[in-house]
């Protein structure tokens, strides 16, 4: 099969495409003939050493897939050969998503929704699992709610900002001048532009902030959250903000995606519902990585796809 390997950790040069030995599914595995590989920022920054989830080079990147199945392992129910799917199997060990084959557990991907196709099927797991767990597991999101989603133009923040629609949420978003028209062709309630003024001036009696962002966001998070209002954030949260948090009677949650079955259903059910769609800013074929790679380090507005 090709599969883009890299053998050091550098910039976007280092991706080649090569040759690889085809994967064999083994017990409770099946596989997955690649058709699209969503890109996501964690696969730069492991590409370029920031992020040592798959140690030493070398290694293939990617979690996110959307394909059909080739193969079952031993003891696979539930899945016929052609069957369509997606998924982000293995988070955060190896998956090497950026392939024409991929052997993957069978209980960590689920049926494509019939109203995406493969390459926006492919940007969705990662991105959507992580807007999803932020805020229905870990924020406990309920209708009615006041949410305020940063980066709302961004992977994880179009579909936060959607999802949280969806739940009945009355949200907010914080995106950059270019991207408010976008942002707010999501739903968004209010749209703030982030370089006119601090947020936090200008907001009160929040339930849930989803923070993407990182740098002192959290700490100005903290002055708009009602009590008993909870932070979800991707990014590790200061000892002196988790203190001034308690003092406030806020809940800080610091989540990392997992693999997650049922949160990819209730993404289908989404998309098949038309109260999600994903953003796909561009796509590229395996042989482009480099190419793709370096376009998402532009921050396009949405998701960046392999094609296999």
């Amino acid at each position: 099969m090709r599969a883009v390997i890299q053998n050091s950790v550098g910039g976007p040069d280092v991706l080649a495409t090569a040759e690889q030995p085809d994967p064999t599914p083994k017990a409770g595995e099946v596989l997955v003939r690649v058709k699209a590989a969503g890109i996501n920022p964690v696969d730069g920054a492991v590409r370029a050493g920031h992020y040592k989830l798959l140690g030493e080079p070398p290694f293939i990147l990617g979690w996110d897939i959307s394909g059909t199945v080739e193969a079952l392992g031993a003891g696979v129910s539930g899945f016929q050969i052609g069957d369509e799917v997606f998924g982000m199997p293995r988070f955060p060990k190896q998956a090497a998503a950026y392939a024409e084959l991929a052997a993957v557990p069978a209980d960590e991907i689920a049926p494509k929704p019939s109203g995406a196709d493969h390459i926006h099927a492919g940007a969705l797991p990662l991105a959507g699992l992580t807007a999803w767990q932020g805020l229905v597991r870990h924020g406990g999101l309920k209708s009615g709610q006041r949410v305020l989603i940063h980066a709302a133009a961004g992977g994880v923040g179009h579909l936060a900002v959607q999802i949280a629609k969806a739940h009945g949420a009355y949200v907010i978003a914080t995106t950059s001048p270019q991207k408010l028209d976008f942002a707010r062709s999501l739903g968004a309630d209010e749209v703030l532009d982030y370089t006119k003024g601090d947020f936090a001036d200008k907001l009160r009696d929040i339930d849930l902030v989803l923070e993407t962002v990182g740098g002192d966001h959290a700490e100005h998070s903290l002055k708009v959250l009602k009590r008993g209002g909870v932070l979800v954030s991707l990014l590790n949260v200061s000892d002196a903000t988790k203190t001034q948090a308690k003092a406030q009677g806020v809940r800080v949650e610091r989540m990392s995606v997992v693999p997650d079955r049922e949160g990819l259903l209730k993404l289908g059910q989404l998309i098949d519902a038309k109260k999600l769609a994903v953003h796909v800013a561009k796509s590229f074929p395996l042989e482009q990585a480099g190419a793709a790679h370096a376009f998402l380090a532009t921050k396009p507005i949405g998701k960046v796809v392999l094609t296999a």
